[in-house]
Formats: C-alpha cells, structure tokens, sequence
C-alpha cells in the first residue's frame, strides 16, 4: 500500500480543488491545510508533506510562503503565471523539489511529443492551433496551448474558445496544399489532471530539491536544476 500523503491545497473550493480532494481521499491521503482567498484552515497538527497549489496567479506568492514555512515540496496547476512567477518558483526550487505544469493530463504530453516529431516532417507547413475551454476560464489562451506553441513555433495561431462546460480540448491542425493533418486531445472530466497531481505527489516526495515539469514526472528523473 502507499504511503500516506499529508497535504495543504491551495484552491480547495474551486472545481479543480474539490476533484483533487476527492481523488486523494478515495486512495487514502489526508488533506491537513485548505487554503483559499477567503480562508486558512489548519485541519491537524501532523507535518505537511507536501503543497498543492490549483488556485489563481494572485495566490501564488501565499503558496511560495507556505512552501518556506512548513518546508514542504510544492505542486502547482495555475494557469497564467507570468515569467516573473516561474523565476520565484524556480528560485523556490533550490531548497525544495517544485512540479510545474500547465496540464497535468498524461495524454496531453504524449501530444506533445508526436508534435515535436511531426513539426520535424512538416517544413513549409502552415500549422495552427484550436482550444476550447469551458466559459467560467479565465486565462485566454490556455495554458496548454501555450506550450503546443511553444514546442512548435511561438509565431502561429491560436485559436481560443470558451464554451458551455469543456474540461479541455486541443486540436493542432497542419497542412500543406495537398493534404490536411490533425491531432487531437480532449479531456472528458477533470478527473484525469488530478490523476496526475496524484502522480506528481508520489513523485515529488522521492526529491530533495528541483523545478521538475509534469514530463519529468511521467517520462524522467531529472530536473532543471
């Protein structure tokens, strides 16, 4: 059986938090600190393990705080973080191990690697990028696309839409004047990306130290630093 996994989670009472709570409870953890804008709720006295933060870019330096204070590993989901916040995550991650993702989603990384192989066959392609995302998303465009952009080509389109209740769907579409190819990935519940937090928590507790992506948890042990 695996370890217990005392927790603190940032974002509790959003839609992402309350699929993390349910999840890590259904395998046994025990979430010790909730943390929201309008509360901090200590719930026991035993040692935080680790950190989770699904909240908002305003949050995080509550999250980073918490992180120093209770010296514990730190997971973080929020979307839209500016260059500024990475740098104090990655500064955090010199003293504790940090995993940082925009999508926590096995698949999407999956994707992310037959991009990178059909972008090495596909010169001279026009290539663009389509996500939709439920209305209540705040960062526009998301998280994950950015990083489909990035592993592509920082300078093509996306093409961003909020619509009715979509976890998450993301479509890169290439193409050349003779043929049309399109891969694909669509999230069916919210329950997957707290699949790989879970996996991220087991992760992380095995370092030290570090700035790991959700890659790294999945396909590597190394880190940046």
């Amino acid at each position: 059986m695996a370890e217990i996994i005392n927790y603190g989670l940032v974002g509790f009472s959003g839609r992402m938090g309350e699929e993390i709570l349910k999840l890590f409870s259904e395998n046994g953890h025990i979430c010790v600190l909730k943390v929201n804008t309008a509360s901090k709720q200590l719930l026991s006295n035993k040692r935080l393990d680790l950190l989770i933060d699904f909240s908002s870019p305003t949050a995080l330096s509550k999250s980073i705080e918490l992180s120093k204070e209770f010296k514990s590993p730190l997971i973080v989901g929020t979307t839209g973080l500016s260059e500024a916040q990475i740098s104090l995550l990655k500064d955090l991650s010199r003293f504790v191990p940090v995993v940082q993702s925009y999508n926590f989603s096995t698949g999407v990384q999956l994707l992310l690697k037959v991009i990178e192989f059909i972008k090495g066959h596909t010169n001279g392609w026009n290539t663009e990028i389509i996500e939709m995302h439920h209305i209540f998303k705040k960062d526009k465009p998301s998280g994950t696309a950015l990083l489909l952009k990035e592993k592509i080509d920082n300078d093509i389109q996306i093409n961003s839409l909020r619509i009715g209740g979509i976890p998450g769907d993301h479509k890169v579409i290439f193409g050349s004047l003779g043929e049309i190819l399109e891969v694909s990935h669509r999230a069916l519940s919210r329950r997957t990306f707290a699949e790989g937090v879970l996996k991220a928590a087991q992760f992380v507790r095995e370092k030290s130290s570090g700035f790991y992506s959700y890659s790294d948890v999945l396909f590597s042990d190394g880190g940046v630093f």
